[in-house]
């Protein structure tokens, strides 16, 4: 609490300290009150809350013990928790490669094509939803029943695994399988999200370098690599970062489809299973403490990249 109080006084002394230096005396008091109510906001909603977090953290379920750094090793050492930073580790590295990809060769094959608005339209609807009704849509397609005579599938997966000639899986039961599944549904989601901003990139690429490489006799695939991706590099910077950053914020889907049973379990839900559930708090602080920190470098590097391209 103490600490807070310091870093939220030093935070108003140094922005005041700037309104100072910038405008006249006669204009400190405007700029004070101006810059009151964003700092209060800040200070309130922000930065209390994660020194607070933090200091948390090092203490037992109950927080009336200081422990140090237990909650921390067991992040690192127990199991069950090895298997959530495992299954973020899965969601991370999948999901922004994979979500961007799908999306810029969305943004490829409608470009200028003759249904191109009505094409757009239906791949961005699953942003249009939340993720709590594409994860109900989503459990009904993995949806399993047992092989019985006349008993029909009605998930859609199973069903096409049994006109196939296969027996229905249990899908979100079988790991590290199903955790890809609950991969696949937030792909479905940000693809179009990734489609919507890449294709508006690819149309602001001037069009007499476009003209001046079909004239040098480039072709398709050398128009995407070496014209097109150049172009929207900055753009695809941003999705996938941005992307990367709601992966690693991820609950509703895995929250809605499993409830992190069965090793789906990623850090957000785990996070809210320890603080919520199990009334751990310290340790639900640290696993947020984690988070924090392992959103920071994707931050800082979306940062340096617009930095970058406005130079």
């Amino acid at each position: 609490m103490f600490a807070a109080i310091l870093l939220f006084a030093a935070a108003v002394g140094v922005i005041l300290f700037a309104a100072s230096r910038v405008a006249g005396k006669r204009d400190r008091a405007v700029a004070a009150l101006y810059l009151l109510p964003t700092v209060l906001m800040l200070g309130v909603g922000l930065l209390y809350p994660g020194v607070r977090t933090v200091y948390q953290s090092f203490f037992d379920a109950s927080l009336s013990n200081f422990i140090g750094l237990d909650n921390y090793t067991k992040i690192f050492t127990d199991a069950e928790q090895l298997t959530v930073l495992r299954n973020t580790a899965f969601w991370v590295l999948v999901t922004p490669f994979a979500a961007t990809g799908i999306g810029l060769l969305y943004a490829i094959l409608v470009d200028k094509a003759r249904l191109e608005s009505f094409a757009k339209a239906l791949i961005f609807l699953p942003m249009s939803i939340s993720f709590v009704a594409a994860s109900v849509i989503w459990k009904f397609m993995y949806e399993y029943r047992p092989d019985q005579r006349n008993v029909q599938q009605i998930g859609l997966v199973n069903q096409v695994i049994v006109w196939l000639g296969g027996e229905p899986v249990q899908l979100l039961i079988e790991s590290p399988l199903n955790t890809f599944l609950l991969i696949v549904v937030m792909i479905w989601i940000q693809a179009g999200f990734a489609m919507t901003v890449l294709a508006a990139a690819i149309k602001a690429i001037p069009d007499d370098i476009i003209e001046a490489a079909r004239l040098d006799g480039v072709g398709p695939w050398g128009m995407f690599r070496f014209v097109t991706l150049p172009a929207i590099r900055p753009a695809v910077v941003v999705v996938m970062t941005t992307i990367a950053i709601g992966t690693l914020k991820v609950f509703d889907i895995v929250q809605t489809m499993t409830g992190g049973r069965f090793d789906t379990n990623v850090i957000a839900n785990e996070f809210y299973s320890q603080s919520f559930r199990s009334n751990d708090k310290g340790l639900g602080s640290a696993l947020a403490v984690v988070l924090f920190v392992l959103v920071i470098p994707i931050v800082v590097y979306n940062i340096r990249q617009l930095r970058r391209s406005e130079a």
